[in-house]
Order: structure tokens, then C-alpha cells, then sequence
């Protein structure tokens, strides 16, 4: 049998049973000894896990030792893992004065005394290995490690039912601690109601000592992680998705699946219906599923092979239909698969394979002409009860993989109809795709009648169904092929709508130039006199094309007039649609009363149509308005409904509700609900591809760097792989210049401003307000290193270069402020982004500003919570420049409460640095004693452990906090009593009053 040989996987996913196993060897490390069967199903990761304890126990000087039983059916080898164990012991020269005390265990070796005719023998052996181990244990703290437990033979069972019971870790009457620990290992998969090591479990968790550990499947998102950290290069999203649909969270078979995918792709269709058939599991793997199989009689396994076709489950009715046999021979064949942990009976009265994969080795071991008969019968049997929609997916499958395509088309279309009927965009998607693969292969006398039935508006059908889904690249690459397949005689409201379609699909990923192209050609197809519906809804699609790539007036002109033509035709969703877009391009845009009110008539009429999409785009644009306006509290709510709405119509993965997310997390951050923000952002990453939910859930890296995460950068640069996407490139942007900032790298920060500006802004209308804050940030640091010139007289940073520099960047910042993508001047948010540009300009002309910097301050009072604080620290720094003492030391306090409050490492750091230098809580500003302090409760808690030498870990055990949390108060206590380290603080606090030394206790 074949084996793909890795190197070391690394250990995911199992960090709370790792700690747990690591605590059982730190208590036998001080003497108390312990073991722990661990058990799982095979390929789960015990043995990785086993691995990566040995490795750590053997780091840390504990003698390890392992043994191994191995499947040898009927004939096992006596003693076989401690044979093993004893082997490595003897060919280790340390432990030889040990095994010569115990003659017993030789004979193990082959070398001991003959124990035939001795009928105290075996006692002798088992008490000989206990008294070596014990002897071993002695000298150096030892772990034993036994695997694959299910197979051990009858001697070696009693041999550690005796070890666990009367040697190593219990002796009855008491007796030394035994820095002693036993790690064993047995497939839970493999034990059979018979099975002989199942009494033996059951009694070896009753004693003292030993504990039961079951390692369960891991869940898909460390399956996920795992499969990328077998490759260097990133992988695309389908194959981790097909391997970790398939692997159900077994670590083994993920590692099988990624090293049978080639080229990129994953080895089988990981998505879909479970009924449906899947190829290339590898080999070796194919085998090792198949043995357990083959251990049953014909007839049961005759069963499974039925079954397998069925899918991953099965209903009792339809099986026995399916397989023929009588009630009986049925019942006795599934009772022998359910005994041998192949099928799982359950409480709905059908039955399941274990495991997915195993289903899909006994059917890749069908021969076609059975596989194809059963896929016919079960065709068959499921139309004759009738041909309902919960059906359909079913009947396609089993109707295509039988030949009987006629019948497979129809159903697929079925079962298209009944997806989108339930809001399930991606299934519907995949049942059309189907049906697109068929049609060639089907008469056209033999296809479905009485609907719009063809290719162009299936395929058109399945674009709107991918876009829903969140494949937006694939909706293009769909109405792509549809454009090809439409001819020179095509109906012209056919190709118009082909084109407006395309174009609608390339505004989502950003391709606006041939958006606005194909929307122009749609709308030259057709006349605008007498309007049509098809004309209006081109128009809709060109208004905002247009409006995207800078033609405001195109967007106002043709708006307006099939705003009008909506309105004659009765087309209320158009309407809608065309509200929208003149909300936003029209007066004050949607950040307007005026622009808002008209937003909100878009929703209701779209929710009057029925047409969640456009209900969606309207409650987007409320949105938006109210964050553009500033008005923060009233955003949140309007995106709540949207995503409610999105859940509820099945499009949580389309374009507008995906942005509601990163709209969400925005606020979430600027308001400083960053714990929300980050829980939220875990959400998104999951419910959404790996790419699109990354870049979705970006906000939740402002956080994170923020508070210290050294990974945030790499992250960040992540973002901006694959396809362009607007969301990872403002969040990447974002984080990289602020990340060069914090490290003093003015050239690094321009450079990355610089490229953000022009992603940004390269033929969108997306044009970047961004630039007004990326530029901010970077005068940031050219005022540090201006200052900083000034000060030390620097020859290499020359003010005057300084000055320049700071002149090009504030310049960006005001025209960037002066006009959004609009033309209209940005809201409060870029306001405040130019009042802090501004107040870092005049730093680097003149020196710190206390009166711009109160401005800035001001500035974001209604918005960012975490800016706001970083701005009244400069704000301090500037009015220390001009002996404003008092009034510098409250502006600190307040951004230590704020920075303290979110968490905020990075920010609390120079908020300690500056009062460190300028010494504003040591009294030198005429306040001294304990009331001058003002230590919450809390902190004052802390610094009394302090005073005791406690560590952060310490302190918070004491106090139930997180050790962050210490180092956070910690932090605040140095920076208000103005010392530099925590021996120092203990010394003023003692001094001041703040703790009194605790009285001597008794001699």
C-alpha cells in the first residue's frame, strides 16, 4: 500500500489539548504520575499530536520511550510495543545498571530466563518492567508513549492493565511519587462493539491517574489553515475549499487530498451535493478505506456499494428498493456495517457513512456497468415518488451518471428553479452550470418547454446567480461566454441586455472602463422612442458606468430621462434603481436631507417590487450618506436592516451587502467598539470566501495594529494579491503607510501612500478621499523628523527639505478634502484628516502648534475615538513646547483613558515616552503626595502586586484579568507616577504614600 511521506506538518488546531497533555507530563515532572488514553478516529492527528508532546517532553529532559503495536490479525506477537520499548532501552549504554536489576525483562529481549514451567513467570515480568520503569523514573522524569492501542495483543493489554493498576501509577498502601507519565493511543473508528480492548477502557478510566482524551475532527477553518501550510505559494480558494470539504477534519486525509492535487485544482468537486459523484481519491489512501470493507461478508458489502451510490446517506426504503434483498438479509448486512463503524444509523431512519471519504472509495470501486445500473434504479425509484422540487438536485445526478440526459437537464433546471426559490444563489448557480454543460448533448425536441428556455438567457441566469453567490469574477466570465454565443442576428433587445448585464457584473470587480463601454453599446442597440423595459434597464446600468469613470453629465442626462420612462412603464424596481443613482450624483448626494429622503423612497419602492438587489444598493446608499455625514449612530442601524435583508433573500455574498460589511467593521473601529469590531470580522471571514471575507473583514487590521500585532503588516500586504479589489487595497493602503509611520520611515510611508493614490484612483471614481488621511499620516512622520532636525541640527535634514516634503503632502490633503469623487467637499471624516494634516504642517514650518492641535482635536470629537487620541498626545507635545504644563497633562490623561479603554499598545507606548521625557506625574509641576496620583481602584490593586514582585502572568491570576490587561495597567501606573520601570515605581509609590510596606510576620 502506498503512503505520501510529508515533512512535519505543523501542528494545528490543537492547542487545547496539547496544553492539557503538557500538563499531565508538568504534574509527573513533580512526582505525580498520570496517564491519558487518547482517542480518535484514524488520521485525526493523534500521532502528530503524540509527536509534538514527545518532542517538547524530550526538550525539557524527560526520557521518552515509544511503542507501537501493529495488526498482525490472528497471530499477534506477545508483548509486541514493550518488546519494542525494551530494545531501544537496552541498546542505550545509560540504562544498562538498570535493566541488569530486573533479569525478568530480558526475556522479552530474547536473553532472559526461560519462564516455561514457572508458574509465578509472568508475575515476575510484569512486576520486572514496572520496577524498571519506576528506576528510570527516578533518575530523570519518563514518558512512555504506546500507539495504536486497538491492535495491541492480549499479553501486552494485561501488561498495562497491571502497570496501570499495581505498578507505575498506583501502588495500594501508598509509596514514593513517580515522576512517571503514559501517553497511549487507539482508533476509536476501530472499536467494534467486540472488540477486546473495549472492557479494558472501561476499566483503566476508573483508576486513579488515568484520564480519557478523545481528539475530534478539526474544525474547517484549521483544516484550511493547515492545507495552506503545506504549500509556500498561496493556494486558490477552490482547491482548499474542495480538500477541506472533503477531509471533514481529518488532518491525514487533507495532507492525502493536497498531495493529489495537481496543477492547482483540486483532485475532485468538493462542492455540491453530496449525492454526487466525486474522483481521485488518492490510492494509497483508497486502500486504507477500502480494508475495513472488505473485512465484511458479500452481502453487506454488496450493501455499501448501494449505498455509496445513494450518496453520503441514505433512507432505509430507497436502500432496500435500491439493493434488493429481503428485510432480513438487509437488516443483518447494515447491523455489520453499523458494527464495524462503516455506516452510522440514524435517528431519521436512514443510514451514513462515516466518513465522505469512504463513501467515495467504495464507489470509485463500483465497475461502471454496476455503477451506472444503480444510478438508473435510484433515477427511477425517486421519479416514481413523485417528481417534487426537494427532489430534483437528486434525480439530476442519478438521471446524468446513468446516460439519461434528457432526464438529467430537466432536472437540473428543477432544481435551479426550487434553489432560487429558497435564496440559495451558490446552489442555484451550480444546478445552472450543470444544466449548461448538458444542453448540447440534448435534442432540442428533448429539452424543457413552456418557459424562456436558451442558452444565452440560461447562461445569463447563471452570471445573476454567481454575482448573488459572491463569484463575482465568475458572473463575468458567464456573460462573457454569453456574449460570444450571440450572433450577428441576434435579437437586438437580447444582445442590449447581454451587454448592460456585462457591464452591471464589471462595475463589481472594478473593471469600470469596459463596464462604460459595454453599457453605451447596449444602449445604442435599442431605441430610447418608444421606451422599453429594456432600454430603461440599460440606461439604469450606463447611468451609473458613467457616472463611475467621471461622465457626470451622461449619468444626469440619461438618469433623468429613464427615470421618466420607468415611471410611464410602471417599473417600479427601475425607478428605484434610477433614484439611487440620482441621489447620489444630484444636489448635496446622498449624504444630503434631500439625497437621504430620496434614498429612502428607493427602498420602498424596491421593497414594494420585490427586487432585494436594488433594496440592497438603496439601503447601502443610506448608509454611506450617514457616514459621509457623520452621523455615525444613525449608520449602524440602516446597516443592520441591510444585512438582515441580505440574509433573508439569500444574497448575504452579493456586492452590496459584502460592502455593508466593511462599512460595519468601519464604523465599528472609528467609534472604538473594537472588541465588536473584531468579532464581526471573524463572522465575515468565515461566511465568505477566503479572499473576499480576508479583504471584508480588512478593518479589523486598523485594530490590530494598533494593538501591537507585529503580524498585522503581512497581513496587510496579503490584501493585495489576486484581482484588484478596492476593499484590500484601501485597508492595505491604510495600514502600511501608518505602519512606516510608527517606524519613523518617511520615505517607506510616501511610498506606499503613493501606491494606494494610484490603485485607488486609476480610472475609478473611487478616486481616493483616503489620500487626505494616507497624507496626514505621512506628515506625521515628516514633522517627527523635521523636529528632530531642528533640535539635534541635523546637516542631512535640512528643515528646508523637510519643508518641501510637508508642502507636496498638505497640498494632496487639501485638494483631496476640497473635493470627494463627487466634486463636493468631504464630510466631517475628511475634515478632521485635514485639520490634523494641517497641524502637522505647521509643526514642520514653525514647530508644534497648540492651537492646531486643539483644532484637530475638535475635529474628530464627533467621529474616530483612537485619532482623536492620537491627536491630543501631539497636542500635549505642543503645549509643553510652551510650558502649558497642566493643560498638557490633562490632554495625556484623556488619551491615556481612551488608549487604555481600546487597548491600544502602540499609542500607550508613546503616551509613556512623552511623560517620561517631559516627567508630567512626578510632581515637578507642584502636585505631590497620593491625591495628586490619580491611580483608579484598579491600578492601585495592581501596583500593591507590584510591590510583591509579581509578574504580569501573576498579577493577572490574582485579579482574574488577562496578562495584556496587567501590562496595560502596568503601563498607565508608570507613565502617571513618571518613572521608567516597575522597581522604580514600587520605590515613589513607597515614598508618596501610594502603598505602605506590609508589617513583618512572625519570626
Amino acid at each position: 500500500m502506498s503512503q505520501t511521506v510529508f515533512t512535519t506538518a505543523p501542528l494545528i488546531g490543537r492547542d487545547e489539548e496539547l496544553a492539557r497533555l503538557m500538563g499531565v507530563l508538568e504534574r509527573a515532572r513533580g512526582g505525580a504520575a498520570g496517564a491519558v488514553l487518547l482517542a480518535g478516529d484514524a488520521g485525526v492527528g493523534k500521532t502528530r499530536l503524540l509527536d509534538e508532546v514527545a518532542g517538547r517532553a524530550a526538550r525539557a529532559g524527560t526520557t521518552v520511550v515509544s511503542g507501537h503495536c501493529v495488526d498482525l490479525g490472528d497471530v499477534g506477537l506477545p508483548y509486541l510495543p514493550f518488546t519494542e520499548i525494551l530494545g531501544v532501552l537496552a541498546a542505550d549504554e545509560r540504562f544498562a545498571a538498570a535493566l541488569a536489576a530486573h533479569p525478568a525483562v530480558h526475556r522479552l529481549l530474547g536473553s532472559g530466563p526461560d519462564a516455561a514451567g514457572d508458574p509465578d513467570g509472568r508475575l515476575r515480568l510484569f512486576e520486572d518492567v514496572a520496577g524498571l520503569l519506576t528506576d528510570l523514573a527516578a533518575v530523570a522524569p519518563l514518558l512512555l508513549v504506546l500507539e495504536d492501542l486497538h491492535w495491541a495483543d492480549q499479553s501486552s493489554r494485561d501488561l498495562l492493565r497491571f502497570l496501570f493498576s499495581r505498578g507505575v501509577l498506583h501502588r495500594p498502601g501508598g509509596g514514593p511519587d513517580r515522576r512517571f507519565a503514559v501517553l497511549a493511543s487507539y482508533r476509536a473508528d476501530d472499536l467494534h462493539r467486540r472488540h477486546p480492548l473495549r472492557p479494558l477502557l472501561a476499566e483503566l478510566v476508573r483508576l486513579p491517574g488515568v484520564e480519557r482524551l478523545e481528539l475530534r475532527p478539526l474544525p474547517d477553518p484549521e483544516v484550511a489553515r493547515l492545507v495552506r501550510a503545506l504549500e509556500d505559494r498561496p493556494l486558490p480558494d477552490a482547491v482548499v475549499r474542495g480538500i477541506v470539504a472533503r477531509a471533514e477534519g481529518n488532518a491525514f486525509y487533507a495532507q492525502e487530498l493536497f498531495a493529489a492535487t495537481e496543477g492547482g485544482s483540486p483532485c475532485a468537486n468538493g462542492a455540491g451535493n453530496p449525492a454526487e459523484d466525486t474522483d481521485g481519491v488518492p490510492s494509497g489512501l483508497a486502500d486504507l478505506l477500502l480494508i475495513r470493507v472488505e473485512q465484511l461478508s458479500e452481502t453487506a458489502q454488496q450493501v455499501l456499494r448501494t449505498a455509496a451510490v445513494a450518496g453520503r446517506r441514505v433512507e432505509h426504503a430507497l436502500l432496500r428498493e435500491a439493493a434488493g434483498l429481503p428485510e432480513d438479509t438487509l437488516e443483518a448486512a447494515l447491523r455489520a456495517a453499523v458494527g464495524h463503524q462503516l455506516l452510522s444509523a440514524q435517528d431519521d431512519g436512514t443510514y451514513a457513512f462515516r466518513h465522505a471519504l469512504t463513501r467515495e472509495a467504495v464507489y470509485a470501486d463500483l465497475l461502471p456497468g454496476e455503477r451506472s445500473r444503480l444510478h438508473g434504479a435510484y433515477a427511477r425509484l425517486l421519479a416514481s415518488r413523485g417528481r417534487t422540487p426537494e427532489t430534483a438536485a437528486e434525480r439530476a445526478h442519478h438521471s446524468r451518471e446513468s446516460h439519461d440526459l434528457p432526464e438529467a437537464l430537466a432536472a437540473c433546471l428543477e432544481a435551479a428553479d426550487h434553489a432560487r426559490r429558497l435564496g440559495a444563489p451558490a446552489e442555484e448557480l451550480r444546478h445552472l452550470e450543470a444544466a449548461l454543460d448538458l444542453w448540447a448533448s440534448v435534442p432540442a425536441s428533448a429539452r424543457p418547454s413552456g418557459q424562456e428556455q436558451d442558452r444565452i438567457t440560461l447562461t445569463l441566469r447563471a452570471s445573476a446567480a454567481a454575482a448573488h453567490a459572491g463569484e463575482f469574477h465568475r458572473a463575468v466570465s458567464l456573460t462573457r461566454a454569453a456574449l460570444a454565443g450571440v450572433g450577428e442576428d441576434a435579437d437586438d433587445e437580447l444582445a442590449a441586455r447581454v451587454r448592460y448585464t456585462l457591464a452591471g457584473n464589471l462595475l463589481i470587480v472594478d473593471s469600470l472602463a469596459a463596464a462604460f463601454r459595454y453599457s453605451s453599446e447596449a444602449l445604442a442597440l435599442i431605441p430610447a422612442d418608444p421606451p422599453s423595459r429594456t432600454w430603461v434597464w440599460a440606461a439604469a446600468t450606463h447611468a451609473v458606468a458613467a457616472r463611475q469613470v467621471g461622465e457626470e453629465a451622461v449619468a444626469l442626462r440619461v438618469g433623468r430621462q429613464a427615470l421618466r420612462a420607468a415611471e410611464e412603464l410602471g417599473m417600479t424596481a427601475a425607478r428605484a434603481d434610477l433614484l439611487i443613482s440620482l441621489a447620489n450624483a444630484e444636489g448635496g448626494g446622498r449624504r444630503s436631507r434631500e439625497g437621504r429622503e430620496r434614498l429612502r423612497q428607493a427602498r420602498d419602492l424596491a421593497r414594494t417590487a420585490g427586487n432585494a438587489p436594488v433594496e440592497l444598493r438603496a439601503l447601502f446608499g443610506l448608509a454611506m450618506g450617514a457616514f459621509e455625514a457623520g452621523d455615525l449612530a444613525e449608520c449602524l442601524p440602516v446597516l443592520a436592516d441591510g444585512l438582515d435583508r441580505a440574509r433573508r433573500a439569500g444574497l448575504s455574498s452579493s456586492a452590496y451587502p459584502r460592502e455593508m460589511r466593511f462599512l460595519q467593521l468601519v464604523v465599528l473601529y472609528t467609534l472604538g467598539r473594537w472588541d465588536e469590531c473584531v468579532r464581526m470580522a471573524a463572522e465575515a471571514i468565515s461566511g465568505l470566501p477566503a479572499a473576499g471575507g480576508a479583504r471584508v473583514a480588512g478593518p479589523a487590521l486598523y485594530v490590530a495594529l494598533a494593538r501591537g500585532d507585529e503580524s498585522v503588516p503581512d497581513r496587510a500586504r496579503a490584501l493585495l494579491e489576486g484581482p484588484f479589489d478596492w476593499m484590500g487595497s484601501l485597508v492595505a493602503g491604510i495600514v502600511l503607510t501608518d505602519d512606516a509611520v510608527r517606524r519613523g520611515d518617511v520615505a517607506g510611508a510616501m511610498e506606499r501612500m503613493r501606491e494606494a493614490v494610484e490603485a485607488l484612483g486609476d480610472g475609478t471614481a473611487r478616486r481616493p478621499g483616503v489620500a487626505v488621511r494616507l497624507a496626514a499620516l505621512c506628515l506625521t512622520a515628516v514633522a517627527d523628523r523635521a523636529v528632530e532636525a531642528r533640535r539635534t541640527g541635523d546637516a542631512e535634514g535640512d528643515p528646508a527639505r523637510w519643508a518641501e516634503i510637508a508642502a507636496e503632502l498638505v497640498e494632496l490633503a487639501r485638494d483631496t478634502a476640497g473635493q470627494d469623487a463627487d466634486g463636493r467637499v468631504q464630510g466631517p471624516e475628511g475634515q478632521a484628516w485635514l485639520a490634523r494634516a494641517e497641524a502637522e504642517f505647521a509643526t514642520v514650518v514653525s514647530g508644534p502648534d497648540p492651537g492646531a492641535w486643539e483644532k484637530a482635536v475638535a475635529a474628530f470629537a464627533a467621529g474616530d475615538v483612537y485619532e482623536q487620541a492620537r491627536c491630543r498626545l501631539r497636542w500635549a507635545w505642543a503645549l509643553l513646547a510652551v510650558e502649558r504644563r497642566a493643560e498638557a497633562a490633562e490632554q495625556v490623561r484623556l488619551a491615556r483613558e481612551t488608549a487604555a479603554g481600546l487597548g491600544a499598545v502602540a499609542l500607550l507606548e508613546r503616551i509613556d515616552r512623552l511623560t517620561r521625557r517631559s516627567r508630567l506625574g512626578s510632581g515637578a509641576d507642584g502636585a505631590d503626595g497620593a491625591d495628586a496620583v490619580p491611580l483608579t481602584a484598579r491600578e492601585r490593586d495592581v501596583l500593591g502586586l507590584l510591590a510583591r514582585g509579581r509578574s504580569n502572568r501573576q498579577i493577572g491570576e490574582e485579579l482574574f484579568i488577562t496578562g495584556k490587561t496587567a501590562s496595560v495597567h502596568v503601563s498607565n501606573i508608570l507613565a502617571k507616577l513618571g518613572v521608567a520601570s516597575r522597581t522604580e515605581a514600587v520605590a515613589v509609590a513607597y515614598r508618596r504614600g501610594l502603598i505602605t510596606p506590609e508589617p513583618a510576620g512572625p519570626a
